[in-house]
């Protein structure tokens, strides 16, 4: 069994004295681990960072061996994520949440998704970003949120509210006899992303896609959220 593709670092363990187990997300072979033979090699170190994109060719006797990999350098982002606190935080974030995909299982849309975030980790589009990549996460799960219309009467306007329960919009109009017991909606996420969103938006639509990952995935699960996802909320 042999496959080449580009991927992304999310992580390594120490296997050997000399080896790391590698774990990486690829577009056609989602997440997926294998040892990487003298990866604690000084020249490998800095390659096998997380945030970083490789070309990997991954090669087993079986499909349900671990396998191995050989590693080339592709975009190598170490020295940029030393240097942005939010940065680094949003790499192991991010990381986090590719984790909570089923290993060699395809994702196409989020692999794309995730090199972009990667590339714009610096940018102050990257927590709008962050937003619409655990939107995506919780619907690629089977968890998505219907932030089009309104729940209660299909209207497509003035959509301010999402209930809890099913995870769907709601109208001022339809929401308001209820409204202290549903989620605020942001309107930058029926938007484009096109203008970075202000820190208290970004913080209610962090706090609304944080209930629904905790409700359906994580406590499901018996996980928390990851600490790098409060810390870099923290930063905003």
């Amino acid at each position: 069994m042999e496959w080449s593709e580009r991927a992304l670092v999310l992580g390594v363990k120490k296997h050997g004295e000399t080896s790391v187990i590698l774990e990486v997300m690829t577009r056609e072979h989602g997440r997926h681990v294998g040892v990487v033979r003298s990866g604690r090699s000084k020249s490998m170190q800095p390659v096998l960072q997380p945030g970083n994109e490789v070309a990997v060719t991954w090669r087993a006797r079986l499909e349900e061996h671990i396998g191995a990999f050989t590693v080339e350098p592709f975009t190598l982002r170490t020295h940029l994520l030393m240097a942005d606190v939010r940065a680094l935080h949003g790499v192991n974030w991010l990381a986090a949440l590719l984790r909570l995909l089923p290993e060699r299982e395809p994702h196409q849309n989020l692999f794309e998704m995730a090199a972009a975030l990667l590339a714009h980790l610096g940018d102050p589009l990257a927590p709008n970003l962050f937003v619409r990549f655990e939107l995506a996460v919780l619907s690629e799960l089977g968890f998505g949120l219907d932030l089009q219309k309104c729940a209660a009467t299909g209207a497509t306007d003035d959509l301010i509210y999402v209930s809890p329960k099913s995870g769907r919009a709601v109208s001022r109009e339809a929401g308001a006899p209820w409204a202290e017991k549903l989620l605020p909606l942001p309107a930058f996420l029926r938007g484009d992303l096109k203008t970075p969103a202000s820190p208290d938006d970004l913080r209610a639509a962090l706090r609304l896609t944080g209930y629904f990952l905790d409700r359906d995935i994580f406590a499901p699960r018996g996980l928390k959220q990851p600490d790098s996802r409060a810390t870099y909320i923290a930063t905003l």
